[in-house]
């Protein structure tokens, strides 16, 4: 096994000081995405964090990002945004399997949610091959 690769599992298993930008990132919401199909962080993955307006329904845009090499992405939103309310993660699946020569049965993988405390910590993490995806709510 090549020492990147145990390196990137070192990270998965043991604690550690994350980069500057994740340490410094106190987003109290975090997303993981990991391309089971071939076990490796799904990074340079195009992504958008919407929030629902209660009384239209309609999508407002927060932010936008791409994952790191290590499939995460940091600084999604700050805990002053951060309120009650239904979010979405819409991720841009089929140009990420397009930039390494795959296809995919989604276009993109969008994954609803509801905050009722703000004041919790929430991850929401993507596992992604080219015909299924899966999420659950992490710690």
């Amino acid at each position: 096994m090549s020492a990147h690769r145990l390196q990137q599992l070192k990270g998965h298993i043991l604690p550690e000081i994350k980069s500057t930008a994740m340490a410094g990132s106190l987003s109290p919401l975090t997303t993981h995405v990991l391309n089971t199909s071939m076990g490796v962080p799904g990074s340079n993955m195009a992504l958008s964090l919407y929030r629902q307006d209660l009384p239209t329904n309609a999508w407002s845009l927060i932010t936008t990002g791409t994952t790191n090499d290590d499939g995460r992405c940091p600084g999604l939103i700050t805990k002053e945004l951060f309120t009650s309310g239904v979010y979405k993660i819409r991720f841009e699946s089929a140009q990420y399997w397009a930039s390494i020569g795959q296809t995919s049965f989604y276009p993109y993988v969008e994954i609803v949610f509801t905050i009722n405390d703000p004041g919790q910590k929430y991850h929401v993490p993507l596992l992604l091959s080219p015909f299924s995806y899966s999420t659950y709510r992490g710690s």
